[in-house]
Order: C-alpha cells, then sequence, then structure tokens
C-alpha cells in the first residue's frame, strides 16, 4: 500500500503570513538595491540579474534599472523566480546574523512531525525559491526542522495556479497524483492540484468565508483536522 504523500505551502498554511510580510520582505526590500551592487560580479547573481533583465525588458547591462524593477515587483508581490532567487541569498544572510528566526505554527509542526515519523514523504511547493524554503525551514523558532522533508519545488516547476505544475512535481517524485495531498490557503492553488488530480485541503485558519464540507476542497482551522 502507497503512503500518501504530503505537499505543502508555507505562507498562510505552515506558518505565519505576517512573518513574511512583516519581517522577510521588508527586510529583503531595504538591502537589497546595495547587495545586488556588491554581487552583481556573483555568477549566481549575475544571472539573476540577467534573468530580471529578460523579463523586466530591460538592458541586460543596466544593473540599476534591473534593481528598479525587482524593487517593483517587491511591492507588487509579484512571484518572479529571479525575484525569489535573490531574496533568499539577502535573507541567508539575516538567517546567518541571527535577525530573525522562522515561524511555524504549533499544529503544523506537531503534525509534520506526526506523519514524518510515520513515513510519510513531505515536500514543499512555494513561491519563494528551493533555497529560501531550506533556509527557512532550518532555522525555525524550533529548530531545525529540514529533516521532516522529502524535497522541495518552486515556481521553476511552473505557476502554483496551474495544474501542469502539479503534474510535473508528481512526475518529479514518480508518484501518481492520486497518492499526493496538497495543503494550501489559497483556493486557485487548490484548483490547480485538483484539476491535476491531486487530493486538498483548504487551510482557513480565521476560519472565515467557506464552511467545510463545501466544494472540492475539505476546508479546516489547522493541520490536527487533516485526514491522509
Amino acid at each position: 500500500m502507497t503512503l500518501p504523500i504530503v505537499l505543502t505551502d508555507i505562507e498562510g498554511t505552515t506558518s505565519s503570513i505576517s512573518f513574511v510580510k512583516d519581517v522577510l520582505f521588508p527586510y529583503a526590500r531595504e538591502r537589497l538595491p546595495g547587495w545586488v551592487r556588491a554581487h552583481a560580479a556573483d555568477p549566481g547573481v549575475r544571472q539573476s540579474i540577467e534573468l530580471t533583465a529578460l523579463e523586466a525588458g530591460t538592458n541586460p547591462g543596466d544593473d540599476e534599472a534591473a534593481i528598479a524593477a525587482l524593487l517593483r515587483w517587491i511591492d507588487e508581490d509579484r512571484k518572479a523566480t529571479p525575484l525569489k532567487a535573490l531574496q533568499g541569498m539577502v535573507w541567508a544572510e539575516g538567517y546567518a546574523a541571527k535577525a530573525f528566526v522562522a515561524h511555524v505554527y504549533p499544529d503544523a509542526l506537531a503534525q509534520l512531525r506526526a506523519w514524518h515519523a510515520a513515513n510519510h514523504p513531505i515536500h514543499v511547493y512555494s513561491s519563494g525559491s528551493i533555497a529560501a524554503q531550506q533556509l527557512y525551514f532550518g532555522h525555525t523558532e524550533a529548530g531545525d526542522l529540514r529533516e521532516l522533508f522529502s524535497g522541495y519545488f518552486d515556481t521553476t516547476v511552473g505557476s502554483k495556479r496551474e495544474n501542469t505544475s502539479y503534474r510535473r512535481i508528481a512526475d518529479a517524485i514518480a508518484a501518481a497524483p492520486g497518492d499526493i495531498v496538497f495543503l494550501s490557503d489559497i483556493e486557485a492553488e487548490l484548483d490547480a492540484a485538483h484539476a491535476a488530480g491531486m487530493r486538498t485541503w483548504w487551510l482557513r485558519r480565521d476560519g472565515a468565508g467557506v464552511a467545510p464540507g463545501t466544494g472540492p476542497h475539505p476546508v479546516v482551522r489547522d493541520f490536527h483536522a487533516i485526514k491522509l
């Protein structure tokens, strides 16, 4: 018998939206311009700058135009892959300096540990880069949680609102979509995962909006109510 595989979002699902919005994003926005200028010759940074220029339609050699585009994307909360990569690099320095530690809801932590102990593979799918995801779970209030996860996915597999992205994830982990349970607080993401054949659970931590038992996605307020 195949054990169900868990695929989880981070922001609003395992962790507080406010930590990401009020701590991580402002930290990166304040430091990103100077950090990009200081590290522009680094190969990974250079690649992200050039990808930013390509996506923004600016001159690849004009780093200031790329920086302006990156700041605009932060303000728009745009899920641009080069932005997410650079944010992750800036956050790495913040974690190393102990400027902050990542938030994880106690119910999510307890259930993730229980699923891991029961040998359910757990994967992460977030708009943040894979490096940023690993940093996040490596520096939480509860310590290093990376041992709980079997793998990570970001927007390099596609948008979280497109069903093809979830099919790619299923292919990558050699699993049938029906054996994967996707957890998120965003209905459009759940719709896409459901269309790809995955089972879904909708985290509504404020309890508002949708009554439990309605629609294709069972609605829960915390991880304890999720049944694999």
